[in-house]
């Protein structure tokens, strides 16, 4: 059985630690998806150009590149979502609870949906969304951002009672804090050790992949990674 894997928002900071992970796996045909990427040479790589994935037309065009089939296992892993953040909810303009919803839950909406529609017409299938700790949590000056990602926690749990039908399980991670370049410059005192790195972030969606016939409707808290450090200092 043939595994081809699509992964949306190949180039981002998240998206860019995940990619090399995944390339280094034993996939048989691997489709990255973005508005712009660099130059790969591993030849069971397609690289396709997306536009606003709010649109349902784009998305559509870009499962255009994916052809269904029978002989074929597809795992989808998206990094796709924004941040808007820092004030209470009175103090909050409506556009930047239209722009969350349309970056965080409508885009991820949209994926699934077709995602699911090639699935159907496939052996079977795994989808991983990124979700946020905060879509878990509340948290203060966070209220669009939690909602749509909340939304979006909601919609994965529903797809993966749905999907028991065309054999898709469903699934999504809650990040705390990523590391990654901007957070480092947004919080320069912070202990970027217990950050989730984005390379263990494709190891961790890989191993649900591996897994995809036993594990569905999970949403996976990463608020913390152990210390290496503390551990090591701890065994002497």
């Amino acid at each position: 059985m043939r595994k081809e894997l699509l992964i949306f928002g190949s180039s981002g900071a998240l998206g860019n630690g995940v990619t090399e992970t995944f390339l280094k796996k034993n996939y048989d045909k691997i489709y990255l998806f973005d508005f712009k990427h660099k130059e790969i040479a591993q030849t069971n790589v397609k690289q396709i150009i997306v536009k606003d994935l709010s649109v349902e037309e784009n998305v559509k065009r870009a499962f255009g590149e994916v052809s269904p089939s029978k002989e074929s296992v597809f795992f989808l892993f998206s990094t796709i979502g924004g941040f808007a953040g820092g004030k209470k909810l009175w103090e909050t303009d409506v556009k930047d609870f239209d722009r969350m919803i349309d970056m965080n839950l409508k885009t991820s909406f949209l994926i699934a949906k077709y995602f699911a529609l090639l699935v159907e017409q496939s052996h079977s299938g795994s989808i991983c969304l990124t979700s946020a700790y905060t879509g878990l949590v509340p948290e203060s000056k966070k209220a669009v951002y939690g909602s749509s990602k909340a939304g979006l926690i909601h919609m994965i749990k529903t797809l993966a009672e749905e999907g028991k039908e065309i054999n898709l399980s469903a699934n999504a991670i809650a990040p705390y804090i990523i590391d990654t370049p901007a957070n480092r410059e947004w919080m320069k005192d912070a202990d970027y050790e217990s950050w989730i790195k984005p390379a263990e972030i494709g190891e961790l969606v890989d191993s649900i992949f591996q897994s995809y016939s036993l594990v569905s409707g999970n949403v996976y808290q990463l608020k913390h990674r152990l210390s290496e450090n503390k551990i090591s200092a701890k065994k002497k």
